[in-house]
């Protein structure tokens, strides 16, 4: 009889020698992205690392300990951000980032008191499941890019393509897919870590790791800190993205309840996660650093390892923070190839987007009705195809554009649904 694998429960603590690791392979799966977004904005990536681990344990602080999650650096904001730094300056964007973390706050705090029985209602499951997935399931091109699989500036498959970058993606992925079905005990539990550490190491043999950086790197050095200013404009301009966040987080949570089996937006409440993420958001812009969100590559390390502990995420948050100081150690994370991460990445994000048909299978969501075949097709339709909305100066696409138009099909199916207006109710 097979042996089920060995869950680690939320707030269960990790010994040392196992946390250690459990850690680091967080620490891992979120640097590649959480350092582009600051490089995007012209600022070091220092200040990045040290509020994404700070973030983190308020985050953990504010939801009691009940919900792992780690936060890393938003993309959401890069156009509206970008637009206003070519304009007025990064410390104009900093400011439009406090206000849309103490949006997010006001949220929380209306969630609160409205409670959050409305997200049953305009996203039933028919509409959530296929939100989830594009979670994951629209990130595959990045991770493709990562891997130097595909061509970013034409979109398709990348000419020429050294067989040494396709042989290192090769054996990260293999390794990451096989090491989580054969490995036993702790080796099952730091798969992604060995599949990591595996392709690093054939990367060096293959002459394709990059040491300048590290050299130029000093050992210890003093994260750049910078204070917001404020303009209405450029506040204007950033504000929009907060619908894009917010829908991000419900979508997150979501997900991450499905992978744990417990229901994290009542307990610890929806209101307490947003409230956390909307205060990181607005401690960052403060001190100069980018928005926080919780990341879905983490969320994909705890689908695939059954490590649910949030000390295993307070260790990869102070292992950020310690980064943030430690300018060498930094640089040398940051040798690690992209073949090593997009392999690591094909797994992680198609792991979030097999959670989202999860929640569709465990829901068991009647398709012989009209109303839910057309919520997930739609969702899914549309979180696919590359169109894309502008509001002001933010654009919506992909599943944040999709988490819009599954609401308000919700909502109109709702409203339909109570006056008994369809046709399921035809005499």
């Amino acid at each position: 009889m097979a042996k089920q694998r060995q869950i680690i429960q939320i707030q269960e603590r990790v010994p040392l020698s196992k946390g250690i690791p459990l850690s680091i392979q967080h620490t891992f799966a979120m640097f590649s992205a959480s350092v582009l977004v600051p490089y995007l904005f012209g600022i070091s990536p220092s200040i990045a690392l040290l509020m994404n681990g700070i973030g983190t344990l308020i985050f953990i602080f504010v939801t009691k300990g009940r919900a792992p999650a780690y936060l890393g650096s938003s993309f959401a904001f890069l156009a509206p951000a970008g637009i206003v730094i070519k304009e007025m300056g990064f410390p104009y964007a900093l400011g439009g980032f406090v206000v849309t973390g103490l949006l997010m706050c006001l949220v929380a705090l209306l969630i609160k008191y409205v409670g959050t029985g409305w997200i049953d209602a305009i996203l039933p499951p028919a509409a959530m499941g296929p939100i989830v997935a594009l979670i994951g399931l629209e990130l595959a091109g990045s991770a493709a890019q990562t891997a130097g699989l595909i061509n970013p500036e034409t979109g398709g498959m990348t000419e020429n393509l050294d067989p040494r970058v396709l042989a290192v993606f090769l054996v990260t992925l293999l390794l990451a897919v096989f090491g989580g079905v054969l490995y036993r005990g702790f080796a099952a539990a730091i798969a992604i870590l060995i599949a990591i550490i595996a392709g690093y190491v054939l990367a060096l043999f293959f002459g394709l790791v990059d040491f300048s950086a590290v050299g130029a790197a000093k050992l210890l050095e003093l994260p750049a800190f910078q204070l917001p200013k404020f303009n209405l404009q450029a506040i204007l301009i950033i504000i929009p993205a907060t619908l894009v966040v917010v829908s991000e987080h419900i979508g997150h949570q979501v997900v991450t309840s499905e992978i744990v089996g417990k229901d994290l937006v009542k307990d610890p409440g929806l209101h307490r996660s947003m409230f956390a993420d909307g205060f990181s958001t607005a401690l960052s812009g403060c001190l100069g650093s980018c928005p926080t969100t919780t990341y879905g590559e983490n969320i994909g390390v705890m689908a695939i390892t059954k490590v649910y502990s949030v000390w295993v995420i307070g260790g990869a948050a102070i292992f950020s923070i310690a980064l943030s100081f430690i300018g060498k150690a930094s640089a040398l994370i940051q040798t690690i190839p992209g073949p090593v991460m997009g392999g690591v990445s094909f797994l992680l994000y198609g792991m979030i987007g097999a959670s989202g048909i999860r929640l569709m299978v465990d829901s068991k969501i009647d398709y012989s009705k009209a109303r839910n075949l057309a919520l997930t097709s739609v969702v899914f339709v549309v979180g696919l195809s590359g169109i894309a909305i502008k509001l002001g100066q933010v654009e919506l696409r992909g599943m944040s554009l999709a988490a819009v138009v599954g609401m308000l099909l919700g909502l109109i199916m709702y409203i339909l649904d109570k006056n008994h207006l369809t046709n399921e109710y035809e005499e």
